[in-house]
């Protein structure tokens, strides 16, 4: 005797496994985030380790989680993942730190003279928002506010060159770089800003190449400043 089936409609299976997904994407997304945001503040500094369990603990989720948020960050280049040893904040080399301040200054300069030769009325608008924002938080002292709106100058600038690939290797060595060349002087912040002005005034002019020669000098001015510091330090 056949008993009759008694299936779910697939609509109501996929809505579920949909919830079921997006929910475990979006925790592990959470935490990447969180974990990033962490790094990226100084709150965990170059060589702490991180411990799965004690970051599981304190989050209030499972490992598998916080794990997969590890490899993530790992694979952006924030995090170093050892056998034995486990994850930890990673520690770059001076040598590399300027390997990589070199291939950014050349892609940041790239960016700029596209998104200069490829004018967005919002994005620009968007920025000098943010230019202004800027302004009243150095004036205010709110470095925080400066390390953030710091992220979204740069993130707007690169979604206008309007080529996806060179904005996601941007973005990723922005952020294994954004350590090692945070302004650390109230001097070094304002010509931060200035050097955010100067690009917008010639993007929004459309002179490409006069873009391309800002945005990489800015990269360059970061790097200097990272190591004019570096050398105080062992003085």
């Amino acid at each position: 005797m056949n008993l009759p089936s008694f299936n779910l409609p697939n609509s109501l299976v996929d809505a579920d496994n949909r919830r079921l997904g997006d929910q475990h994407a979006s925790l592990f997304a959470v935490i990447r985030d969180q974990l990033r945001e962490r790094i990226l503040s100084g709150e965990f500094h170059p060589g702490d380790r991180l411990v799965e369990g004690k970051l599981a603990s304190e989050l209030g989720v499972s490992r598998i989680p916080v794990r997969e948020a590890l490899r993530e960050l790992a694979s952006e280049g924030l995090v170093t993942i050892e056998p034995r040893r486990g994850a930890s904040v990673a520690i770059l080399s001076t040598e590399i730190a300027y390997n990589m301040a070199e291939v950014r200054a050349t892609l940041e300069g790239l960016n700029a003279k596209l998104a200069a030769q490829r004018q967005d009325p919002a994005n620009i608008e968007k920025l000098q928002t943010i230019l202004s924002q800027g302004h009243e938080a150095m004036d205010a002292g709110n470095l925080e506010l400066l390390k953030s709106l710091n992220r979204q100058f740069h993130e707007t600038l690169a979604t206008m060159s309007g080529n996806i690939v060179l904005t996601e290797l941007m973005r990723s060595l922005r952020d294994r770089t954004a350590l090692l060349f945070a302004p650390s002087n109230l001097q070094r912040i304002r010509q931060n800003w200035e050097d955010h002005s100067q690009i917008l005034n010639a993007v929004v002019a459309g002179n490409g190449d006069l873009a391309n020669l800002l945005a990489t000098q800015h990269v360059h001015n970061a790097a200097k400043a990272y190591q004019d510091a570096q050398n105080g330090e062992k003085l």
